[in-house]
């Protein structure tokens, strides 16, 4: 999926977006939220927070299904007492 299919997403979207930075010398991810779009930009609400990204500057894009349930955390088993 390209930029222009990532325009025709629902804001709300969880989406991985690939795109270059460091003039182009290198990719990188964002994987989250799709919060705002424009005719040049798309914000994504990351883990670190909103990263603004260049609809010029992406290579791919997809959705993504929703993070899985947090695992139950175990509680440590009592000491034995022998």
């Amino acid at each position: 999926m390209t930029a222009s299919r990532l325009m025709a997403l629902p804001l709300g979207t969880r989406v991985v977006v690939r795109y270059l930075i460091e003039n182009g010398d290198r990719a990188t991810d964002a994987l989250g939220y799709l919060l705002e779009r424009d005719d040049e930009h798309v914000v994504v609400e990351t883990r670190r927070g909103p990263e603004q990204i260049a609809l010029a500057d992406v290579l791919l894009a997809k959705p993504v299904p929703p993070p899985p349930a947090p695992r139950p955390r175990r509680t440590p088993a009592p000491p034995s007492t022998l």
